[in-house]
């Protein structure tokens, strides 16, 4: 009886939670890995390098494993805030670089200030990358109420400089508007993560939250340190023979930590049980050296910077309350642009209203297991690089797939199925699982949790058998362009468009309709009076202020010195 009762009243208090949660708007929070591959997290079945607390979260919530997201950083954020697709908002060619004088249009509405008029709390941590040559592109003017991190690509994990081309180097961390120079030394993802935190337990709870927590990790550092972790988490990973690989899995074991600090805050601030958590990566991972990184996407083909699967598949998943039997795998078509409709469904707002956006609302989609209205998208169409792929169903068509040469249109491991220690067996990683910091917060809501783990994790893996020598290796020809079957064939080895001759000109038929809706791009040339060293060494907002009285000479000097278009491309026709 006693036992009865104990069960009886377990299901009273999740009934009870469920109904409370449910007529309140949810805290709402994103977790972006930077440059994360879709093998890099241990529920797409790599037993190398675990990754506990995100697994808890994948087996108790959604795993996103028909997830796209765009080839590289900017692009990628700007779709996520934005709801729109690159093409429609000019941020699709390259990164913005430290000293390029543009960022994404003041003319569009972001995810924060569309939740501000929801009644939320909006906090930014971490990288921004949307712009910063003016104040008014920063993130406390684009919708949050606060923000603490850096405005470029990438900074070092410890001293947060940021190495931008030979010559640009400074200091790169600000709260709201000001530098922060008193947070220096500390391990970047750890700095993330205590403020993440503390913006939670500060957190007014009369008011629903939105925090963007946007890692640094784990992409590389400046070119002269790439990959940084703390020596003795790196020691805990000697078994993996790669010293880039074994660098790479000490920053993502920090990364991993933080999401167990963020979930573990949550429900100390009795949050949890009404949250709404995101955590995605923004861009296929840089494998084998590319961008001096160690990630990997394998089976999948291609890198970072691709649109091969390898590129734009996305590690993602989606953890909530809300979510109608959890601890499942999804295979709805799920694109980065969703999210904006999608988390303003979810906080109750109307994503109908959303006028000139191209993601859509796939809350019930996801929470309730309903067909998703998606049933294509772009992948990505960018003109000056002469690359373009779309999917449409089963069905995916691309031209020149790598704009950093054939090289890495190949398949890069490690796989990580083959180099583990004996206590990263499957039996115990899922135990590590079992007793993370997340696992413990999220049974405290579901406590009959992680008891499907290895049938989730053989649901989530992409199985491909090894690349046959008869597999295409070029798809370099815009005139023939190359076909594939995703679903048979996600690692894309054969091209079909020989075969499906009626295919090729139906998806052709849509990129060209697509490319007919692409706004010019935003890019400017690099301005040389950006450059830190006039500034104090620091990155800083220059085209607000009056420069130096010297400034004009020596720039004038420096540009008679080398190219600034050398790195970034030059934008100016």
């Amino acid at each position: 009886m006693s036992a009865f009762l104990c069960r009886l009243t377990v299901a009273l208090l999740l009934v009870a939670t469920y109904v409370t949660a449910h007529n309140q708007q949810p805290n709402i929070i994103i977790i972006l890995a930077d440059d994360l591959g879709f093998n890099d997290v241990g529920y797409h079945g790599s037993t190398q390098i675990p990754s506990p607390n995100i697994d808890a979260l994948a087996y108790s919530g959604v795993i996103l494993k028909n997830y796209y997201v765009q080839p590289i950083c900017t692009p990628s954020r700007s779709a996520l805030l934005t709801g729109k697709h690159p093409i429609h908002t000019g941020m699709y060619h390259y990164t913005i670089g430290g000293a390029q004088p543009y960022g994404l249009s003041l003319s569009e509405t972001l995810l924060p200030e569309r939740l501000k008029t929801l009644g939320y709390v909006t906090h930014h941590v971490g990288k921004w990358h949307l712009g910063f040559f003016k104040q008014d592109y920063t993130p406390c003017f684009r919708g949050f109420n606060s923000h603490f991190g850096y405005w470029t690509g990438r900074i070092d994990y410890n001293d947060y400089t940021s190495f931008e081309h030979p010559g640009f180097w400074g200091y790169d961390m600000r709260r709201n508007m000001d530098v922060a120079s008193d947070v220096y030394g500390k391990y970047a993802t750890d700095l993330f993560t205590e403020e993440a935190v503390n913006v939670i337990k500060q957190h007014n709870k009369s008011q629903p939250l939105f925090l963007y927590l946007a890692h640094l990790a784990v992409h590389s550092g400046n070119p002269y340190a790439p990959l940084q972790a703390p020596a003795d988490v790196v020691a805990n990973f000697t078994y993996i023979k790669d010293e880039n690989r074994r660098k790479f899995a000490g920053m993502i074991w920090k990364l991993d930590e933080s999401v167990g600090q963020v979930v573990e805050a949550l429900r100390a601030n009795q949050m949890l049980h009404n949250s709404v958590i995101l955590f995605s990566t923004d861009n296929g991972g840089p494998a084998a050296g590319f961008n001096q990184n160690a990630a990997s996407n394998w089976p999948l083909r291609g890198v970072k910077a691709s649109v091969w699967e390898g590129g734009v598949r996305g590690a993602g998943l989606l953890w909530s309350p809300h979510i109608v039997n959890p601890g499942r795998v999804s295979h709805q078509m799920i694109h980065i642009t969703d999210w904006l409709p999608t988390l303003i469904s979810a906080a109750g707002g109307d994503p109908s209203s959303l006028e000139s956006i191209d993601g859509l609302d796939l809350w019930e989609t996801l929470t309730q297991d309903h067909p998703s209205p998606r049933t294509e998208f772009l992948v990505n169409i960018d003109p000056k690089l002469n690359s373009a792929a779309i999917r449409i169903g089963d069905w995916k068509l691309l031209y020149n797939p790598q704009a950093f040469g054939h090289h890495w249109d190949f398949w890069f491991g490690p796989s990580g199925r083959n180099e583990t220690a004996p206590e990263t067996q499957l039996d115990v990683i899922l135990e590590q699982v079992e007793n993370s910091l997340a696992a413990k917060a999220i049974k405290t809501i579901y406590p009959e949790a992680f008891t499907d783990m290895k049938s989730l994790r053989l649901q989530s893996e992409v199985h491909c058998e090894p690349v046959p020598k008869n597999a295409t290796l070029s798809c370099n020809s815009q005139e023939h362009p190359c076909l594939f079957h995703i679903p048979s064939d996600p690692c894309e080895y054969h091209n079909l468009a020989t075969a499906y001759p009626l295919h090729v000109n139906v998806l052709r038929a849509k990129l060209k309709l697509y490319n007919a809706t692409v706004v010019p791009p935003r890019n400017k040339p690099w301005d040389p009076k950006a450059n830190p060293k006039y500034w104090g060494y620091s990155w800083t907002n220059w085209l607000d202020y009056s420069p130096p009285p010297t400034l004009r000479a020596q720039i004038n000097e420096l540009s008679d010195s080398f190219d600034f278009y050398d790195l970034y491309g030059d934008f100016r026709n």
